[in-house]
């Protein structure tokens, strides 16, 4: 078989683990408790993603000479995050519940994750085709290792809306999207025949990124995270984060 089309089956399989997240998420009662396990082990895992994979993966493509563009593209993703949004608005009305505004603030909370999550996982996987079309073991390895932690993503973004008891098509299409965005990432680079790619681009990429996960994590999440009324389990959740990550380096 060709190495281009083993590539992209390789970046598919990080679907499946996206998608055992999503079912653990569905196993998991919708309980006020427990949304502030969610918002907390979200905190975690963004934060120590940041801080562990992507800020030292973007200095190490960009180089010390470039680290302008990591500033200049990285203050661009806040900025486009922000006028997003605006577009996405939270509705209140006075009829209301309490437990109908946490919500849609949830909602919103995960409609703005998706966003740029996807996009982390679109240059994710590029990445991973662009390593498996050089070796196919060293691929495989790289792809076990990504899809570790994209188990607790799938969980986060699946429970997001599923503990806000949004009904219809809608958690499983932000599911779906989210769980293959990283095979898009990988199919755009084959239905081109790209098998190189500029290491400063996929800084911008990813500073780009960077940016845009900083904006949830100060604007989004930390403010949940700081007012959940079962403070607790917020705790809970930011250390079952750090654990998730640390588990995940020794897996590498």
């Amino acid at each position: 078989m060709n190495d281009r089309i083993i590539a992209l089956f390789i970046t598919l399989s990080l679907s499946i683990f996206i998608g055992i997240g999503a079912i653990l998420a569905v196993l998991t009662k919708r309980q006020p408790k427990v949304i502030d396990l969610i918002m907390g082990l979200a905190f975690s895992l963004i934060l120590m993603l940041i801080l562990t994979d992507l800020l030292p993966e973007t200095i190490e493509l960009l180089g010390i000479k470039n680290l302008w563009a990591f500033l200049i593209f990285g203050c661009l993703g806040v900025l486009f995050l922000k006028v997003l949004d605006n577009y996405i608005p939270e509705h209140h009305s006075k009829k209301m519940t309490k437990k109908e505004e946490n919500s849609n603030n949830i909602i919103h909370i995960g409609i703005l994750s998706i966003i740029a999550l996807v996009l982390h996982n679109i240059v994710e996987g590029m990445a991973i085709y662009l390593t498996s079309c050089k070796s196919v073991t060293l691929g495989a390895m790289m792809s076990l290792g990504v899809g570790l932690h994209n188990v607790p993503l799938g969980m986060v973004v699946t429970s997001v809306f599923y503990q806000a008891k949004q009904k219809g098509y809608t958690p499983f299409l932000a599911v779906l999207v989210f769980a293959i965005s990283s095979f898009f990432g990988g199919f755009i680079l084959f239905l081109f025949n790209i098998t190189v790619l500029n290491d400063f681009i996929i800084g911008i990429f990813l500073s780009f990124t960077i940016g845009m996960l900083l904006y949830i994590l100060v604007f989004e999440l930390w403010p949940k995270v700081k007012h959940s009324k079962n403070r607790n389990y917020s705790i809970y959740g930011i250390i079952m984060g750090v654990l998730l990550i640390l588990f995940k380096f020794l897996m590498d």
